[in-house]
């Protein structure tokens, strides 16, 4: 609903900007389920796919991006509704719509992901993605302050129905925009998160969340968004699982992390101190390693 107000960010307007969007030289356009993706590729060798979390976008992986594709041909999407991605036909947004449209777009381009790589609610996508396509019942998974389990207390109950409502309404995406695009409130807000990123980390989350069509995409996927379903069939996956959990995650409680171990006896998980829910931009040399080790 309103999708006509927010015609989302247009890559046409914005791929000249090189010195701005991390290695844009990598970016094109694919359309793949009724949805127009970018996407980065770079490197060669086994497939690996990067998923980001709930709004960011591609640039989130910017300093990962170098060590990992030196092993790997990596393919990094914008999610749907987020940054330079449409957001698709009706139930694009959803976890399992989500999960089918990458789907589609792993068939367009051809490859089969050996490893996925999933922060947050990407992680979410792709432990369903695991569950439900026989593909990658044999990949492997690797969870960066994964998003697996309903968040817990009021929170749980107030996601969901918050964020339809905000969906619903025609000014909510328009005014967080606006906010956002106050001299420091990003860095605020990146703050709320346990993370601090750099000038360049907090510009790139500014020029997203200061646009209406990337908030409006947001906030519609947040209130199309379940946990419960994955969380029941979480025990059910056999791939290869590691997690890697920055310690003050203010967003998603690293107790969270530690439970859904307990649903996942293969899994195994590292803790670092001092780093929050944005880990891997805090931390990209030292994550990279740890995706690296994992599968080496």
């Amino acid at each position: 609903m309103f999708d006509r107000f927010y015609p989302g960010m247009a890559w046409a307007d914005h791929q000249a900007q090189t010195h701005i969007w991390p290695h844009a030289q990598h970016s094109r356009l694919v359309q793949a389920g009724g949805i127009q993706w970018h996407v980065q590729q770079l490197g060669q060798g086994p497939c690996m796919l990067l998923l980001h979390g709930t709004g960011s976008g591609h640039f989130s992986w910017r300093g990962l991006l170098p060590a990992l594709a030196e092993h790997f041909t990596v393919v990094v999407p914008d999610l749907p509704g987020h940054a330079f991605t449409s957001r698709g036909p009706e139930g694009a947004l959803s976890l399992p719509g989500m999960a089918e449209g990458l789907r589609a777009l792993m068939l367009q381009l051809n490859l089969t992901p050996q490893v996925i790589v999933g922060h947050s609610a990407g992680a979410a996508i792709a432990a369903h993605m695991a569950l439900h396509f026989d593909s990658l019942s044999r990949s492997t998974l690797i969870g960066l302050n994964p998003a697996w389990l309903p968040l817990p207390g009021v929170a749980s109950w107030l996601f969901g129905p918050a964020a339809k409502l905000a969906a619903l309404n025609p000014l909510s995406a328009w005014a967080t925009a606006k906010l956002a695009a106050q001299p420091g409130a990003v860095a605020e807000w990146i703050a709320r998160t346990g993370s601090t990123l750099d000038a360049q980390g907090i510009d790139l989350y500014t020029r997203v969340l200061s646009d209406s069509g990337h908030v409006h995409g947001v906030l519609s996927m947040m209130a199309a968004w379940r946990l419960k379903p994955l969380a029941a069939r979480l025990h059910e996956l056999r791939n290869p699982v590691y997690m890697h959990i920055g310690a003050q995650d203010q967003t998603v409680p690293p107790s969270l992390a530690y439970e859904a171990c307990k649903r996942l006896p293969q899994a195994q998980i590292h803790t670092e101190m001092g780093l929050g829910h944005l880990a891997h931009e805090q931390d990209p040399t030292g994550t990279a390693q740890f995706i690296l080790h994992c599968i080496g």
